[in-house]
């Protein structure tokens, strides 16, 4: 299909993935850099009255994001987005592009529902632009996990390198950017690492990933002992959530980002035991660290009561050591015309935990499906 540039001076975009803690806080500032943009938020029936509230939230801080901000009730899940024909007809007139953020981000996810909601939405988010004769570009965010077992370096240009996968998140990931790549669709494709909390004040919707470690910490004794998983070697990749939201905001409003797949990763990552030992100080607290093998630690955590007292699915324990380092060659080089790099974790780990001690008792978010 030949795609035509719209002729309306506003551009309109559709959204999914709002109002998720990154699609709240993408959109006022993808705003600044693109005020003249309607984004129209793909929101399910359930999360209406969410999505209402940060509407009204975000025009009272962000003015700019007021009547910029159409809700449009669907689901990513259905055929044609679960919109009425003329409905879907009047919106993809209008769409200039698409910022897709849907997903399940859930290390523990079934398979039928992360087939269902990273894949086979991807699929029916991909089909509704393909019949949207405006369309210029898809802004799909996918993860660096997408790597799966893969060992050594992988690269921004790497996908399928034969890697089978840790659990059904990183495979219905996989699965869905292979989606994304054979739509033949202009996309610019962004994977990042472990997001945790802003570096500059450590908010964040909930607490995963490493924090993880935090919270297993945090309900134990000092002095006292730690596991470390296998040689504790392995790199962690983190990224700050505010850097993520800064690189994809500005490489979606750079034509020259289209076509690219960018690792919005850690160039120089902390290993499992340095940030082990970064988050014990940070508390506090003093550990002597118990060398456990991988297999024997997933055995000890396997129990469903265990995993529930230190709040950290089992699946987990595959990131603490697996040896896989980020090639981000190309996010860095695209990065740096803006001024955008990825700041080290012992710059903002202090932060993370003081957020943490301020939030852990009342933060308990799952993932919106």
């Amino acid at each position: 299909m030949v795609r035509s540039r719209p002729t309306s001076r506003s551009r309109h975009v559709l959204f999914t993935g709002f109002p998720g803690f990154i699609g709240a806080r993408l959109i006022p500032r993808l705003l600044e850099l693109a005020p003249d943009t309607t984004f129209h938020a793909l929101v399910q029936e359930k999360f209406l009255s969410a999505a209402d509230a940060s509407v009204a939230a975000l025009a009272e801080e962000h003015p700019g994001t007021k009547g910029r901000i159409r809700l449009v009730v669907g689901d990513i899940t259905s055929p044609g987005l679960g919109l009425a024909a003329s409905k879907a007809k009047e919106l993809q007139r209008s769409l200039g592009g698409c910022f897709h953020l849907a997903a399940v981000y859930d290390l523990a996810v079934a398979r039928d529902v992360g087939m269902r909601i990273n894949v086979e939405g991807t699929k029916n988010v991909l089909e509704f632009l393909g019949d949207a004769p405006s369309c210029q570009r898809l802004d799909y965010v996918s993860t660096a996990y997408v790597s799966g077992t893969a060992v050594g370096t992988y690269r921004e240009t790497d996908l399928d390198v034969g890697q089978k996968f840790k659990n059904f998140y990183e495979e219905t990931k996989f699965l869905a950017e292979v989606a994304v790549k054979e739509s033949g669709l202009p996309a610019a494709i962004y994977r990042p690492g472990i997001v945790v909390g802003s570096s500059k004040t450590g908010e964040t919707a909930k607490f995963d990933g490493p924090y993880y470690s935090l919270n297993a910490m945090g309900v134990l004794p000092s002095p006292g002992a730690f596991i470390k998983v296998g040689t504790g070697e392995a790199q962690v990749n983190l990224v700050p959530v505010d850097f993520v939201l800064e690189a994809i905001a500005r490489l979606s409003t750079w034509e020259g980002a289209i076509g690219k797949t960018y690792h919005l990763t850690d160039p120089h990552p902390s290993t499992a035991f340095e940030i082990e030992e970064m988050f014990a100080k940070a508390l506090g607290k003093s550990f002597v660290y118990v060398p456990v093998p991988h297999l024997v630690a997933k055995l000890l955590f396997m129990p469903s009561l265990i995993q529930k007292s230190f709040g950290m699915p089992v699946q987990s324990l595959d990131y603490f050591d697996h040896p896989v380092s980020y090639d981000s060659a190309q996010a860095t080089a695209d990065l740096a015309r803006f001024g955008v790099a990825c700041p080290p974790f012992t710059d903002y780990v202090q932060k993370l935990v003081a957020f943490w001690r301020t939030k852990k008792d009342t933060i308990k978010r799952g993932a919106m499906i």
